[in-house]
């Protein structure tokens, strides 16, 4: 008898969720950080309405729940474990958010049960990147929006940074994969969504500005990384906002 191989388990958002993750945004330039991912994020979801539904796959991290919550949106969040939801609990226990225990590799949900689904922190850890957007895809019954970091960026000396890097976020940062823009599009291809936009965050990484402590050399050094159209070219991480292409079932995009 042959015995069908099973998928790897997903729980990278395990860590991500932990209070010692959480800390490499305390202070001026990790606020930077949440604040500036926080606008690009509800800029991808208009015009959705207040009151469509949210999934929010991996974001036991809490950085993306409480905006979307903010916003009107109505948020469920899903995690590997149960201790994904314990940064949650100020919204849970209120009922202002649902989180709920699952297989991220093979989400709890029918097809298209929610409008929009976020996923961040998850795909450059995750044990099968193209399943897990497939994943998401499935689930979305309009868009679904992630983050990677970019193969074409400084991440490239990733490797040899990493050490450098390690110390500076408290032993809290992870090796992780890199991608083209090209493959991230093809993969959701494949699920029938089409990327319609991609936001580049950062020319430099964030670790450079921590290790500076400055916020304000952040701000100027992007903008004018910005300013001279580099932050589009060799920006990272990317924010992606994918969209269900029209005559592949449910609501057109919009």
């Amino acid at each position: 008898m042959t015995v069908a191989a099973t998928q790897p388990r997903e729980d990278a958002d395990v860590e991500s969720s932990s209070e010692q993750y959480a800390r490499r945004f305390e202070g001026p330039v990790g606020r930077w950080f949440v604040d500036s991912q926080t606008r690009i994020t509800l800029e991808c979801l208009l015009p959705l309405p207040a009151g469509a539904t949210i999934l929010d796959v991996g974001g036991g991290h809490a950085q993306v729940a409480l905006p979307l919550v903010e916003a009107g949106y109505r948020v469920t969040v899903v995690g590997s474990d149960r201790s994904c939801g314990e940064r949650l609990e100020p919204l849970t226990s209120t009922g202002r958010c649902r989180f709920e225990v699952g297989d991220l590799q093979a989400l709890p949900y029918d097809a298209e049960a929610f409008d929009a689904v976020v996923c961040y922190r998850l795909i450059a850890h995750s044990v099968d990147w193209r399943h897990l957007i497939a994943e998401l895809c499935r689930v979305a019954r309009r868009r679904v929006i992630v983050d990677y970091p970019a193969r074409r960026s400084v991440n490239v000396a990733s490797q040899a940074l990493f050490r450098f890097k390690h110390s500076i976020e408290r032993g809290t940062t992870r090796p992780f994969a890199l991608y083209g823009r090209g493959e991230i599009a093809g993969a959701f291809q494949e699920a029938g969504f089409a990327v319609t936009s991609v936001r580049p965050q950062f020319l430099l990484p964030m670790s450079l500005y921590r290790w500076a402590g400055s916020a304000r050399l952040a701000r100027t050094a992007e903008g004018l990384a910005r300013t001279l159209a580099l932050t589009g070219l060799l920006g990272s991480p990317v924010i992606a906002r994918a969209d269900r292409r029209l005559g592949l079932g449910g609501s057109p995009r919009g």
